[in-house]
């Protein structure tokens, strides 16, 4: 199953070390295209990136499972998307923020 999670740097920090997540994933409705925009928006407001997993039912989310990263990369509110494969450079994306 598809889940967001809205996450801070350190939580990001210990995906990159082989951690897994803490919190509360949101899950969408349905898999309808605007239930999962709505899910990806209930997430932004636990924490400044949202990671995007598919997990079986009640498994922790490590590195492994994270699909991508959304960031408001430049300030606009609008949700940038990442890949896994950048998740240095989202972390750079949040220390200029910070």
């Amino acid at each position: 199953m598809r889940v967001w999670t809205g996450v801070d740097a350190s939580a990001l920090l210990r995906l990159r070390e082989g951690g897994t997540l803490a919190g509360s994933p949101v899950r969408a409705a349905s898999e309808d295209e605007q239930d999962e925009h709505d899910a990806l928006l209930a997430a932004a407001e636990d924490g400044p990136v949202v990671v995007v997993a598919e997990v079986a039912d009640g498994a922790d989310v490590d590195l492994d499972a994270v699909e991508a990263f959304h960031v408001d990369a430049d300030g606009s509110g609008q949700l940038a998307w990442y890949a896994t494969q950048e998740l240095d450079q989202v972390l750079e994306v949040l220390d200029a923020e910070g």
